[in-house]
């Protein structure tokens, strides 16, 4: 065999050894190296402890996903960008009749004391912080936690403050809303000693320029035209034959000597309704007598009436 043919056959030699090396080590890790797991040990191995569940985005290309948050302080469902900021956030602390609705884009108003909240035709009034919420950012109105919890985040969700709104924003999954009406509407822990947490479980109607007020749920009636107002602390609910479920208007309480005053907009245009103690008012209709006697200004329009404690 000449020189050329014994190189040729080495380096045919050499080429076998390291293809048999080769395969000898497939399947098994290389020394220091850690080994890559199978899908299946993947899957059955725990992941890190984690109280928030997030439904998958299920090939939507949602940039917002909703995501719920179980702690020891309470639950939070969230609605998180893709960075995971918040764009709006709702917290029920455990134990305490409480809801508290962020949105950290809301930019704080001295004199807007209202933030609401809700799908649809459901929406509920909280109480906001006028001077921003410093731990969350944004602003943050809180109140009790409403009744028709389920039916106000159970469609496209919005929130509002003053002339700032946010969404409508996609409407939570149903299980991870489920989870929060339930978490939610779980009771408060009894106890003798009142929590100062509590005082902000307050109505947004009971609340003015910061102060709780004092104001005694009231209804007024009046006729030719047909009308009647429902009065709880600074909110009215005015309705007629054509609005008989009622429309609730923010208003501007004032007591002064000359009587009392609710002062709000309806559709743009002034809503005031005026009352003072007036014994044997009468409604026109019938010989009840009323201890209050009222007048409404509503659409341009002067409207007399009688009003009672409810």
């Amino acid at each position: 065999m000449n020189s050329l043919s014994k190189g040729t056959e080495a380096v045919r030699s050499a080429l076998i050894v390291i293809t048999a090396a080769s395969l000898a080590s497939c399947g098994k890790p290389q020394d220091g190296a850690d080994p890559q797991p199978s899908a299946t040990a993947a899957a059955a191995s725990p992941s890190p402890a984690s109280s928030i569940s997030q439904e998958p985005d299920s090939g939507t290309g949602m940039v917002e996903r909703w995501s719920l948050q179980q702690t020891g302080q309470g639950v939070v469902l969230a609605l998180l960008r893709a960075d995971r900021s918040a764009v709006l956030r709702l917290f029920c602390p455990g134990g305490e009749d409480r809801l508290l609705v962020n949105v950290p884009g809301f930019r704080p108003i001295d004199s807007e004391e209202r933030l609401s909240f809700g799908s649809a035709d459901d929406a509920a009034a909280l109480v906001a912080d006028t001077r921003g919420d410093a731990q969350r950012g944004g602003v943050t109105g809180t109140g009790r936690v409403p009744g028709n919890l389920a039916a106000l985040i159970g469609g496209r969700l919005s929130a509002n403050y003053g002339a700032q709104s946010s969404g409508p924003h996609p409407a939570p999954p149903p299980t991870l809303s489920r989870t929060f009406v339930t978490a939610c509407s779980k009771k408060p822990v009894a106890s003798t000693q009142p929590s100062p947490q509590a005082k902000g479980a307050v109505s947004a109607c009971s609340v003015q320029s910061g102060k709780s007020i004092r104001v005694a749920p009231r209804r007024a009636v009046g006729t030719e035209p047909f009308w009647a107002a429902r009065i709880d602390g600074r909110c009215v609910v005015y309705s007629h034959p054509e609005d008989q479920n009622g429309t609730r208007i923010w208003t501007r309480y004032a007591n002064r000597p000359n009587g009392e005053t609710w002062s709000g907009t309806l559709d743009g245009q002034l809503f005031e309704l005026r009352a003072r103690a007036e014994r044997g008012c009468s409604d026109g209709m019938s010989d009840k007598r009323y201890p209050f006697a009222v007048e409404l200004k509503v659409r341009g329009e002067l409207r007399k009436g009688c009003a009672e404690a409810s």
